[in-house]
Protein backbone atom coordinates (compact mmCIF):
# COMPACT_ATOMS: atom_id res chain seq x y z
CA UNK A 1 0.00 0.00 0.00
CA UNK A 2 1.22 3.25 -0.92
CA UNK A 3 -0.01 6.12 1.71
CA UNK A 4 0.41 10.07 2.31
CA UNK A 5 -0.22 11.19 5.73
CA UNK A 6 -1.09 15.04 5.98
CA UNK A 7 -1.12 14.52 9.74
CA UNK A 8 1.98 14.34 12.15
CA UNK A 9 0.10 12.25 14.79
CA UNK A 10 -0.82 9.73 11.65
CA UNK A 11 2.58 9.66 10.39
CA UNK A 12 3.84 8.44 13.98
CA UNK A 13 1.30 6.12 14.09
CA UNK A 14 1.72 4.08 10.88
CA UNK A 15 5.47 4.06 12.17
CA UNK A 16 4.40 2.71 15.21
CA UNK A 17 2.42 0.11 13.91
CA UNK A 18 5.34 -1.24 11.44
CA UNK A 19 3.98 0.47 8.03
CA UNK A 20 6.75 3.41 7.81
CA UNK A 21 8.12 1.50 4.51
CA UNK A 22 4.46 2.27 3.11
CA UNK A 23 4.48 5.99 3.76
CA UNK A 24 5.46 7.79 0.33
CA UNK A 25 4.78 11.61 1.65
CA UNK A 26 4.47 13.49 4.32
CA UNK A 27 3.63 17.78 5.67
CA UNK A 28 6.46 19.58 6.55
CA UNK A 29 6.00 19.13 10.34
CA UNK A 30 5.92 15.16 10.68
CA UNK A 31 9.87 15.32 12.01
CA UNK A 32 9.24 11.89 14.17
CA UNK A 33 10.14 9.14 14.28
CA UNK A 34 13.84 11.08 12.18
CA UNK A 35 13.03 8.59 9.36
CA UNK A 36 9.78 10.17 8.32
CA UNK A 37 11.63 13.65 7.90
CA UNK A 38 13.07 11.86 4.88
CA UNK A 39 10.28 11.20 2.80
CA UNK A 40 9.25 13.35 0.15
CA UNK A 41 6.67 16.59 1.89
CA UNK A 42 3.74 17.80 -0.23
CA UNK A 43 3.04 20.82 2.45
CA UNK A 44 4.32 24.45 3.61
CA UNK A 45 2.99 26.67 5.75
CA UNK A 46 2.03 30.32 4.30
CA UNK A 47 2.71 31.71 7.01
CA UNK A 48 6.26 32.81 8.67
CA UNK A 49 5.75 32.02 12.32
CA UNK A 50 9.16 29.81 13.56
CA UNK A 51 10.55 33.45 15.13
CA UNK A 52 7.46 34.80 16.33
CA UNK A 53 6.28 34.09 19.90
CA UNK A 54 2.62 32.59 21.18
CA UNK A 55 1.23 36.75 21.08
CA UNK A 56 2.21 37.89 17.47
CA UNK A 57 1.06 33.75 16.39
CA UNK A 58 -2.19 34.34 17.75
CA UNK A 59 -2.85 37.64 15.97
CA UNK A 60 -1.37 36.63 12.71
CA UNK A 61 -3.57 33.45 12.44
CA UNK A 62 -6.41 35.11 13.75
CA UNK A 63 -6.28 37.87 10.49
CA UNK A 64 -5.71 35.12 8.36
CA UNK A 65 -8.67 32.94 9.68
CA UNK A 66 -11.22 35.94 9.38
CA UNK A 67 -9.75 36.75 6.15
CA UNK A 68 -10.59 33.08 5.12
CA UNK A 69 -6.98 32.27 4.30
CA UNK A 70 -5.68 28.60 4.55
CA UNK A 71 -2.58 28.15 7.05
CA UNK A 72 -1.15 25.41 4.33
CA UNK A 73 -0.30 24.99 1.37
CA UNK A 74 -0.63 21.27 -0.16
CA UNK A 75 0.90 20.16 -3.40
CA UNK A 76 -2.08 17.93 -4.51
CA UNK A 77 -0.34 17.56 -7.92
CA UNK A 78 2.96 15.74 -6.26
CA UNK A 79 -0.01 13.93 -4.25
CA UNK A 80 -1.71 12.39 -7.25
CA UNK A 81 1.93 11.60 -9.14
CA UNK A 82 2.67 9.22 -6.38
CA UNK A 83 -0.68 7.44 -6.69
CA UNK A 84 -1.35 6.83 -3.38
CA UNK A 85 -4.20 3.98 -1.73
CA UNK A 86 -4.44 6.12 0.72
CA UNK A 87 -4.34 9.70 2.32
CA UNK A 88 -5.28 10.28 6.08
CA UNK A 89 -6.01 14.29 6.87
CA UNK A 90 -8.11 15.60 10.11
CA UNK A 91 -11.21 17.30 10.45
CA UNK A 92 -10.71 18.61 13.85
CA UNK A 93 -8.76 21.88 14.04
CA UNK A 94 -8.32 23.94 11.03
CA UNK A 95 -4.62 25.80 12.45
CA UNK A 96 -3.37 22.63 14.02
CA UNK A 97 -3.02 20.84 10.65
CA UNK A 98 -3.96 20.60 6.59
CA UNK A 99 -8.41 19.91 7.15
CA UNK A 100 -9.58 17.63 5.21
CA UNK A 101 -11.98 19.69 2.97
CA UNK A 102 -8.93 21.35 1.76
CA UNK A 103 -8.02 18.24 -0.28
CA UNK A 104 -10.32 16.50 -0.80
CA UNK A 105 -12.15 18.10 -4.17
CA UNK A 106 -8.56 17.80 -5.71
CA UNK A 107 -7.84 14.01 -4.54
CA UNK A 108 -11.32 12.73 -5.31
CA UNK A 109 -11.21 8.85 -5.88
CA UNK A 110 -8.61 8.34 -3.57
CA UNK A 111 -9.39 6.80 -0.31
CA UNK A 112 -8.91 8.80 2.64
CA UNK A 113 -9.24 8.57 6.65
CA UNK A 114 -10.48 11.72 8.16
CA UNK A 115 -9.64 11.06 11.82
CA UNK A 116 -11.41 13.67 14.08
CA UNK A 117 -10.76 12.53 17.86
CA UNK A 118 -11.70 14.63 20.92
CA UNK A 119 -10.59 12.19 23.66
CA UNK A 120 -7.43 9.76 24.30
CA UNK A 121 -10.29 6.57 23.90
CA UNK A 122 -10.99 7.97 20.31
CA UNK A 123 -7.38 8.41 20.33
CA UNK A 124 -6.43 5.04 20.16
CA UNK A 125 -9.57 3.92 18.16
CA UNK A 126 -8.33 5.75 15.80
CA UNK A 127 -4.87 4.33 15.76
CA UNK A 128 -6.41 1.10 15.63
CA UNK A 129 -9.11 2.21 12.46
CA UNK A 130 -5.90 3.36 10.56
CA UNK A 131 -4.07 0.06 11.39
CA UNK A 132 -7.42 -2.19 9.89
CA UNK A 133 -7.02 0.43 6.93
CA UNK A 134 -3.98 -0.63 5.73
CA UNK A 135 -3.80 -4.42 6.78
CA UNK A 136 -1.98 -4.26 9.85
CA UNK A 137 -2.93 -5.70 13.32
CA UNK A 138 -2.92 -3.01 15.90
CA UNK A 139 -3.19 -5.25 18.91
CA UNK A 140 0.89 -5.84 19.94
CA UNK A 141 1.34 -1.66 19.32
CA UNK A 142 -2.46 -0.92 21.56
CA UNK A 143 -1.12 -3.72 24.32
CA UNK A 144 1.98 -2.38 25.31
CA UNK A 145 0.13 1.48 24.73
CA UNK A 146 -2.35 0.56 27.41
CA UNK A 147 -0.08 -1.17 29.95
CA UNK A 148 1.91 1.59 29.75
CA UNK A 149 -1.32 3.77 30.20
CA UNK A 150 -2.54 1.66 33.21
CA UNK A 151 1.38 1.85 35.21
CA UNK A 152 1.46 5.22 34.69
CA UNK A 153 -2.48 5.08 36.01
CA UNK A 154 -0.96 3.20 39.17
CA UNK A 155 2.02 5.34 39.92
CA UNK A 156 -0.19 8.39 39.81
CA UNK A 157 -2.93 6.95 42.19
CA UNK A 158 0.07 5.89 44.65
CA UNK A 159 1.18 9.51 45.01
CA UNK A 160 -0.93 12.34 46.74
CA UNK A 161 -3.35 14.62 44.30
CA UNK A 162 -1.52 18.00 43.44
CA UNK A 163 -3.13 21.34 42.43
CA UNK A 164 -1.75 21.69 39.13
CA UNK A 165 -2.47 23.91 35.97
CA UNK A 166 -1.40 22.68 32.47
CA UNK A 167 -1.24 26.22 29.88
CA UNK A 168 -0.49 25.06 26.00
CA UNK A 169 -0.38 29.07 25.37
CA UNK A 170 1.33 31.26 27.39
CA UNK A 171 0.43 34.87 26.01
CA UNK A 172 -1.15 35.50 29.37
CA UNK A 173 -0.64 33.36 32.52
CA UNK A 174 -3.33 33.82 34.82
CA UNK A 175 -2.56 33.02 38.42
CA UNK A 176 -4.50 29.92 39.78
CA UNK A 177 -2.27 29.33 42.68
CA UNK A 178 -1.15 25.80 41.74
CA UNK A 179 1.44 23.55 43.43
CA UNK A 180 2.26 22.99 39.97
CA UNK A 181 2.27 24.71 36.98
CA UNK A 182 3.22 23.09 33.38
CA UNK A 183 3.89 25.46 30.09
CA UNK A 184 3.79 23.18 26.69
CA UNK A 185 2.69 25.63 24.38
CA UNK A 186 0.91 24.42 21.34
CA UNK A 187 3.20 23.66 18.05
CA UNK A 188 6.88 24.80 20.06
CA UNK A 189 9.53 22.63 20.87
CA UNK A 190 11.69 22.26 24.09
CA UNK A 191 14.13 24.88 23.22
CA UNK A 192 11.67 27.31 22.03
CA UNK A 193 9.14 26.49 24.66
CA UNK A 194 11.98 27.46 27.63
CA UNK A 195 12.52 30.62 25.87
CA UNK A 196 8.77 31.43 25.19
CA UNK A 197 8.60 30.64 28.98
CA UNK A 198 11.44 32.97 29.96
CA UNK A 199 9.89 35.74 28.16
CA UNK A 200 7.17 35.71 30.25
CA UNK A 201 8.96 34.73 33.06
CA UNK A 202 7.70 37.69 35.59
CA UNK A 203 4.00 36.92 35.22
CA UNK A 204 4.85 33.02 35.69
CA UNK A 205 6.79 33.73 39.52
CA UNK A 206 3.62 35.93 40.12
CA UNK A 207 1.44 32.77 39.89
CA UNK A 208 3.14 31.26 42.83
CA UNK A 209 3.69 27.77 41.80
CA UNK A 210 6.12 25.92 44.10
CA UNK A 211 7.26 24.20 40.98
CA UNK A 212 6.90 25.17 36.92
CA UNK A 213 7.32 22.48 34.30
CA UNK A 214 8.52 23.21 30.85
CA UNK A 215 7.62 20.41 28.12
CA UNK A 216 7.94 19.72 24.62
CA UNK A 217 3.72 20.44 23.33
CA UNK A 218 5.08 19.30 19.91
CA UNK A 219 6.47 16.65 20.23
CA UNK A 220 3.94 15.02 22.57
CA UNK A 221 0.98 16.95 24.28
CA UNK A 222 -0.19 18.71 20.69
CA UNK A 223 -0.57 15.46 18.73
CA UNK A 224 -3.01 12.95 19.36
CA UNK A 225 -1.13 9.63 18.17
CA UNK A 226 1.14 7.11 20.34
CA UNK A 227 3.38 9.64 22.02
CA UNK A 228 0.27 10.62 23.93
CA UNK A 229 1.02 7.91 26.28
CA UNK A 230 4.60 9.12 26.91
CA UNK A 231 2.69 12.31 27.99
CA UNK A 232 0.87 10.89 30.47
CA UNK A 233 4.05 9.24 31.51
CA UNK A 234 5.89 13.09 31.88
CA UNK A 235 2.62 14.10 33.90
CA UNK A 236 3.26 12.02 36.31
CA UNK A 237 6.71 11.97 36.11
CA UNK A 238 6.46 16.19 36.66
CA UNK A 239 4.01 15.55 40.17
Amino acid sequence: MRIVSLLPSATEALFALGLGDQVVAVTHECDYPPEAALLPIVTRSTLQLSEKESGAIDAEVSLAAMEGRSLYSVDTDSILALEPDLVVAQDICDVCAIPADQVAQDLAGIRMIRQHPHSFAEVLADIEELAQACGADPAPLMKGLRLRVEAATQTARSRPPVRGVFLEWIDDVVAAQPELLILAPCGFNLARAQAEANVVRASIETVGAERVVVLDGSAYFNRPGPRLVDSLELLVASR
